[in-house]
């Protein structure tokens, strides 16, 4: 993917995750769990880690795995501190910041995991 079209996609994708976590915008239809919130939050994270390292791949990043995990996520510790006080339809939860990162660390798994496969 050209530089510029990951970089697009990644600031777009981050933008649009923001707007989600600051602002209310009534319920997601539901998945039928009790850890629904949990796992929208995995998802996030899980796409937001691998398009901050499809972007680090453009420019040849040493490391850019793990700075991915990384950014992504402190990402949703700020987005969860936002939460706190930014808004008052939206709250902060330590378990959503377990979510978020939970989803960060299984991107960077399965882009190992792909790598591996990948070189067979």
């Amino acid at each position: 993917m050209p530089k510029q079209w990951a970089l697009t996609l990644l600031v777009v994708y981050a933008i649009v995750l923001l707007v989600l976590s600051l602002v209310s915008i009534g319920g997601f239809e539901p998945l039928g769990s009790s850890f629904d919130d949990k796992i929208n939050h995995f998802g996030a994270y899980f796409f937001l880690t691998l398009f901050i390292f499809n972007y680090f791949k453009t420019l040849n990043l040493k490391r850019g795995l793990l700075y991915a995990l990384i950014i992504a996520s402190t990402y949703g510790v700020i987005m969860e501190v936002l939460q706190k006080y930014l808004t008052n339809e939206r709250m902060f939860d330590v378990y959503d910041m377990i979510a978020n990162a939970f989803g960060a660390i299984i991107a960077v798994l399965f882009v190992i995991f792909y790598r591996k496969l990948k070189l067979k």
